[in-house]
Formats: C-alpha cells, structure tokens, sequence
C-alpha cells in the first residue's frame, strides 16, 4: 500500500467574495456548465502512504464503514461556506514541504501556522464538517499540477458538480476548470477506499512526487 506524494505549494491568499453570488442557479458557480460536473470513477486503487499513516495516528478521524454517497444541496450559504473556508484556511497557514517542516518526504496532519498542500485539505475538510457537511461530500483528492508535480486538493461533491478547494488558486472553482491532471480521490461510500479517476493510470499506481512547496 505503501507510494508518495509530495506537493506543490504557494501562497496565493486571495478570496472569493459573497456578492458575486446573486441568484444560486445563475451566479457563483454557474461558469459549471461549460465543463463535466462530476468526476468519473475508474476503480479503486492504493491509498496515499502519507493519509495511511495520518489514519494509523488518528483513528477517529478514519472509520472503517461504508456510507451513501452524497451530494450536498449548494445553496447560496454553502457557498459561502466553501468560500470562506478556501479564502480563510489559504490565509492563515504558509505553505512548507513536509521536508521542511518534518524532515520527512511525506507527513500528514492538521496545520497550526504551517503546511503542506495536504494538510490545507485536512484542515479545510475539518472546517467543512464542524458546519454540517457530510464526510462523504468531502474528498481528499490527488492531482498532478501544471508541472507535473503531486498535489492534494479537497473535492466537495454538490448536486451541481464536484467544487475544487486548492491552496495554489484562490477561488473555488468547477474541477474541471482547473489546469490538473485528476489522479485518484477518497471514495464517496468510504473515505479509507480509494478510487481513481485517471483512465490511463495503471491499476493501483503512484503519482509522480513533487519537489516544490
């Protein structure tokens, strides 16, 4: 079960604002329409080493059950929420390599002032669920980014598509505006399952490991 990732990180600490969002069927998110909503599954695969371990430290935060998918109705408060969770977590923590912080290629857990892109995921994620989100609207999702290098987003799944939160963009964006390579992501039914979303990955492969923050 055991491969690595390392990210790519920078600090890009700019929000998405409320008032661009003026009618929840029109505005905000609508620029959806232009790409497929959702994501497609091609088959379980291998869980990060990296969230293996963070599940071996904290086993309360990864129940081995499996669930009814959901998508979150995305009312004109959810997206607040998504938001100013993305705006807010981007601004209060400076993105470090787990090298850096660590000395260790890949460590994940809950950042305090510093991080690397996984840990933005967890603590976003943790954000999310304190206001009611399900755990299984809210999916850690690994990429690879514009150079090739590995990244991990968090996927929030809603009825009008899958919504990226990243620390190198600003703003919440459809998954498919954004310039990655979409490899493998938590499963819907049961976060401790992986799946991929790489059609031409082989079963149960690494992603290429990152040497940049």
């Amino acid at each position: 079960m055991i491969w690595r990732l390392l990210c790519a990180t920078s600090a890009l600490i700019i929000g998405l604002g409320g008032p661009g969002w003026t009618n929840e069927r029109t505005a905000g998110p609508g620029s959806q329409q232009r790409y497929a909503r959702f994501a497609t599954i091609y088959g379980e695969t291998l869980p990060p080493i990296g969230y293996v371990e963070f599940c071996e430290r904290y086993e309360q935060e990864c129940p081995s059950q499996s669930v009814r998918p959901r998508r979150v109705v995305l009312t004109a408060e959810r997206w607040r929420q998504l938001t100013t969770v993305n705006e807010n977590v981007n601004g209060q923590i400076r993105p470090v390599t787990d090298a850096e912080l660590h000395h260790v290629p890949e460590y994940w857990d809950f950042p305090t002032r510093e991080g690397d892109c996984e840990d933005f995921v967890l603590l976003k994620r943790q954000y999310l669920i304190s206001m009611g989100w399900p755990k299984q609207a809210l999916l850690i999702t690994v990429v690879l980014d514009e150079n090739g290098d590995g990244h991990a987003v968090l996927t929030a799944v809603t009825d009008r598509g899958d919504f990226v939160l990243d620390n190198q963009r600003p703003r919440v964006e459809p998954w498919r505006s954004v310039p990655y390579r979409f490899l493998k992501r938590q499963s819907a039914s049961n976060p401790n399952v992986w799946v991929s979303l790489d059609p031409n990955a082989p079963p149960n492969s690494a992603p290429i490991a990152g040497r940049n923050r």
